[in-house]
């Protein structure tokens, strides 16, 4: 009977499997005439991508300021048609969002609500990565960090809050455990293509950065603290776009998930952030 019952699951399983793929597959036959090519996607991250198999370098793309590791898991995309390399960027940072939300204990319609959220849907239909600093939140902090370091508006302080945790987990050694990973990627990265964190000083300048950096500096360091002394990451997340010069609606996406696994708060911030919206299309 137990045999039975371990065949079916498989099969189940297989079903399960087989289900999805046939769903992947119709979307990105559908949402290319559907969705609008993102811009940072078309702009940005694609060009990047292109230039650093072509060329070596992705910083040859102005506007490109990120980790080049950034770019490595969009190579495949971006050998695609651009619209749809953009259609399944699309489908993996939603499933990246959906998996974030569920490791950070939101439940069916919270979860849903996240997903509907303006942060969120701005990022997919710009054809951002902020999905990937979230990602990194609720992965262990060795790759986390890697990924975190890809949107620092975003992580900044959950780095900070990692380093604490560390040495309070195991001193120094625990440090090197957790900090050895993204000190040989950025070693590597600075031998490669020259000391490019310096781009950054580029965003701020950018008309379309919407930091409200110096003003939230106050909050950051608050939540920064709190963060520390609660030993609660989710407080790091909401501290890290307030202590960035430069932020996004998209970068948000952070401080919302943080929100989660409570749902009255995440739905007034949620109410809110709707409400921004309405008032700033109203007033255009």
């Amino acid at each position: 009977m137990t045999d039975v019952r371990t065949w079916l699951a498989r099969i189940d399983r297989r079903i399960v499997v087989a289900g999805l793929a046939i769903v992947v597959i119709g979307l990105l036959i559908i949402l290319p005439d559907v969705l609008p090519v993102g811009i940072d996607w078309r702009d940005d991250f694609r060009p990047a991508a292109r230039a650093l198999m072509f060329t070596g370098t992705p910083y040859s793309v102005p506007i490109f300021i990120n980790a080049p590791w950034t770019l490595l898991p969009l190579l495949p995309f971006a050998l695609l048609p651009e619209k749809i390399g953009g259609a399944a960027l699309f489908l993996i940072g939603l499933g990246a969002f959906a998996y974030s939300a569920y490791r950070l204990g939101a439940k069916p319609l919270v979860m849903m609500a996240f997903l509907l959220s303006p942060p969120v849907i701005h990022c997919l239909l710009n054809g951002n990565l902020d999905w990937m600093a979230l990602l990194g939140m609720v992965l262990p902090p060795p790759i986390g960090l890697i990924l975190i370091a890809t949107k620092p508006q975003m992580g900044s302080v959950v780095a900070i809050f990692w380093l604490f945790e560390a040495w309070r987990n195991g001193g120094w050694r625990q440090v090197v455990r957790t900090f050895w990973p993204i000190t040989a990627v950025l070693a590597i990265s600075f031998l490669l293509f020259g000391f490019w964190p310096a781009r950054f000083t580029l965003a701020t300048t950018l008309w379309w950065n919407a930091s409200l950096w110096p003003a939230s500096i106050p909050v950051g360091l608050a939540l920064a603290v709190a963060a520390i002394r609660r030993r609660d990451i989710r407080y790091a997340m909401a501290a890290s776009p307030c202590l960035s010069p430069y932020v996004l609606l998209h970068s948000w996406s952070g401080a919302v998930a943080a929100l989660l696994a409570a749902p009255l708060e995440f739905f007034a911030a949620w109410i809110g952030l709707w409400a921004l919206v309405v008032i700033r299309a109203g007033a255009l």
